[in-house]
């Protein structure tokens, strides 16, 4: 049960978002300029990021939800998203992208284990300074998620099947309108 009033037909941060719509906005519009604006990292790649940042921090709603968005991007490849998150080093993502997850990774720890080899290991695999960037965005902003979720105590749905029927939504659709549809239409 969540530490505070919610609604109790929306699990993790849907809830949390309806409860206090202002800052459902501002926090929206990040997650789609962050996963799913312009970008040379593709949705699935960033979803990824938050996928494996939500683990690192044992939030299960975050990386269910975003590893169903991952897993549909990336053509439904739910083994991936599994592998990322046990082993990055390992899974059969680019170099590139095992670059960017390794800085993902010490962001998740704390921002000042960043190196200067970790951004010269991701550019020599090509990585760029938008891709590290809004990598090391991705990761901070998903500690802050994972923290928000967990930290007022919400709910998460087991069955994994509710989350891969929403991840073409999201996909689709994306963050905002998934809330402003939520805040529009009649309660149930």
């Amino acid at each position: 049960m969540a530490h505070i009033q919610l609604r109790e037909d929306l699990p993790g941060i849907r809830g949390l978002m309806v409860f206090r719509p202002e800052t459902a906005e501002p926090l929206n519009q990040l997650a789609d300029i962050l996963l799913r604006g312009p970008n040379t990292l593709s949705p699935g790649e960033r979803e990824l990021i938050a996928t494996f940042v939500s683990s690192r921090n044992d939030c299960f709603f975050c990386q269910t939800v975003h590893g169903a968005v991952a897993a549909y991007h990336l053509g439904n490849n739910e083994q991936l998203v599994l592998d990322v998150k046990r082993d990055p080093e390992h899974a059969a993502v680019s170099d590139k992208m095992k670059s960017l997850l390794a800085i993902a990774g010490k962001v998740q720890r704390s921002g000042k284990e960043v190196t200067s080899e970790d951004i010269a290991r991701a550019r020599e695999c090509g990585a760029s300074d938008m891709e590290i960037h809004d990598t090391v965005l991705i990761a901070a902003a998903f500690c802050m998620f994972n923290r928000y979720v967990d930290g007022l105590g919400t709910w998460a749905p087991t069955d994994p099947d509710v989350y891969r029927q929403r991840a073409p939504i999201t996909a689709r659709d994306g963050y905002a309108s998934s809330i402003h549809r939520i805040l529009t239409e009649p309660r149930p």
